[in-house]
């Protein structure tokens, strides 16, 4: 018999699923510390939690008879993957479960903020009836700019485009083929500022886009546009929205996320043009129903030793082929994760080859751990082993799969190659001793990295005053560097320098080194 312990009150449904299974029992957990969690987890087989239960490092560490932890949602943040990973635990989620909450829910802000609901409403309570302060204006032939081109924004175009709204869109990874194939316009981002009557963002929060909707996007947008963001915090300056707003470039801002969450005070919410949710965008009745019944069924799935479809750490895989892949996986992911930090533009192909003890194995499951680390750091929605092929598809990206023999000194390496354009990134890595991962060659450049944390690339050129000046640039703002490598091909030529810090380099620090004599580009990398 399979014990499996729910938390966080997960819906009925999900229970059913689990319940009409002979041989799992179904334990309904109470609000726990982490503890008390501690002291029952090891009788359990597998878990399910929402957002309030914390499935920490420690509480994975006295799981000895967990198979699967299931999070009732998309966000995994309560749940430490890493220590999942290396317990040799899954972690499945349930992606898909909120794609129309949040689409539909974009579309009720739009509206609410075109019709000025929230604050016609609010004038009428107060005892006034006042037609004429709340004109608005209507979708038909307006310009919707969706910036994200994943599930939940193309299930907003498509529901735009049945309100007759012409719809433009920004997605530096998705190709031209599928943009038409959906009716949808592709264009440069600073094009869909200009032309769009409304926005709406769908993008993930990365370094890059950060404030990518901020006071220079602002300069560049129709007078009297409208902002809607219901995908992540951050992503939208709300400083520059708030004087954009407080000057009348912006007619009206819809916000259901925000920088700093939970929230109850900001500038914006001094402004009548501005209406806000607290991050309601998965919040249905529905979604609820169905994340709770589409992760109870991964569980299943995982205890009856089948397959399951959303795991977010390691793939479903045979004993046999699990035990070859299972060192590679990490490693892969990372590489994948470093060469999509460093690209740039709309990427065309990615190349993995595989050389020494790997050529005559069975490496598709590390391919996709490729993938899926490089599309996890561009992506909106969530990527796992089983979609990472089908997203890498959808965005037009060629997938290039290569084995051959030896390959100088390594017993086995991958090397996974990026290329956008004209533009090509390459990283090279290894496993030594069987549990010791290195990044070997950036570039075709030797180096021999720890592939961890937070890394700073600096390609520069080979001469001397180029690293004591970063070193010295980064120990000034108190940046501890833990490690250091420099590769070059020949003396007096082009090296890369790669090093390991125990925080990010703030975007100041970046610019102070760039201005050093020789450097050619500097750029954060977090794994």
């Amino acid at each position: 018999m399979k014990k499996v312990l729910v938390m966080d009150g997960v819906a009925e449904i999900g229970l059913t699923a689990l319940r009409r299974e002979p041989d799992i029992e179904v334990v309904i957990g109470e609000k726990m510390s982490e503890d008390e969690l501690v002291g029952i987890i090891g009788e359990y087989d597998a878990m399910i939690v929402r957002s309030a239960t914390k499935v920490t490092a420690r509480v994975l560490e006295h799981a000895s008879r967990m198979i699967i932890v299931g999070r009732a949602g998309v966000g995994i943040d309560n749940i430490d993957v890493a220590a999942a990973t290396a317990k040799g635990v899954l972690v499945v989620n349930a992606p898909d479960g909120n794609t129309i909450a949040a689409a539909e829910h974009t579309m009720a802000m739009m509206l609410a903020l075109t019709r000025n609901i929230p604050q016609a409403w609010a004038t009428l309570r107060s005892g006034k009836w006042d037609k004429k302060s709340f004109m608005g204006v209507e979708f038909r032939d307006k310009v919707l700019g969706v910036i994200g081109l994943g599930r939940i924004g193309s299930a907003v175009a498509k529901r735009a485009q049945g309100m007759e709204m012409k719809v433009i869109a920004y997605d530096p990874y998705i190709s031209e083929e599928k943009a038409e194939s959906l009716g949808i316009q592709l264009l440069p981002l600073e094009e869909l500022f200009k032309q769009a009557d409304f926005i709406t963002n769908h993008l993930p929060l990365t370094k890059e886009s950060r404030y990518i909707v901020g006071e220079k996007a602002f300069s560049l947008m129709k007078d009297g546009v409208r902002i809607v963001n219901c995908a992540r915090g951050g992503v939208v300056d709300e400083q520059a929205l708030y004087a954009a707003m407080k000057s009348g470039k912006v007619a009206g801002a819809a916000l259901d996320v925000f920088e700093k969450e939970p929230t109850t005070e900001s500038p914006l919410f001094e402004l009548n043009n501005f209406i806000g949710t607290p991050h309601l965008g998965a919040s249905t009745e529905e979604a609820q129903l169905n994340v709770a019944f589409d992760v109870a069924l991964e569980i299943v799935a995982a205890l009856k030793g089948d397959i399951v479809k959303n795991a977010v750490n390691i793939p479903s895989l045979s004993p046999k082929v699990m035990a070859v892949v299972k060192p590679y996986l990490t490693l892969a992911e990372k590489m994948g994760k470093f060469v999509a930090q460093l690209a740039s533009g709309r990427t065309d192909k990615i190349e993995i080859r595989y050389s020494g003890d790997l050529a005559g194995q069975e490496v598709a499951p590390i391919t996709t751990a490729v993938l899926k680390g490089f599309l996890d750091t561009i992506l909106q929605e969530m990527v796992n082993f089983v979609n990472a092929p089908t997203l890498a598809k959808d965005r037009g990206i060629n997938v290039v799969q290569q084995q051959a023999g030896e390959e100088g000194d390594y017993a086995n390496l991958i090397t996974v190659k990026v290329v956008s354009g004209k533009d090509e990134i390459s990283v090279a890595g290894t496993i030594f001793g069987g549990t010791d991962p290195r990044f070997v060659f950036i570039d075709g450049y030797h180096v021999d990295a720890v592939p961890e944390g937070h890394m700073l690339y600096v390609p520069h050129a080979d001469k001397p005053k180029i690293i004591g000046p970063v070193a010295n640039l980064i120990g000034a703002h108190d940046i501890n560097i833990s490690g250091m490598q420099v590769g070059r091909k020949s003396i007096g030529g082009k090296a890369v320098m790669l090093l390991n810090v125990d925080t990010p380099v703030p975007e100041e620090t970046l610019a102070e080194i760039s201005k050093i004599d020789g450097v050619q580009g500097v750029k954060n990398v977090s794994l």
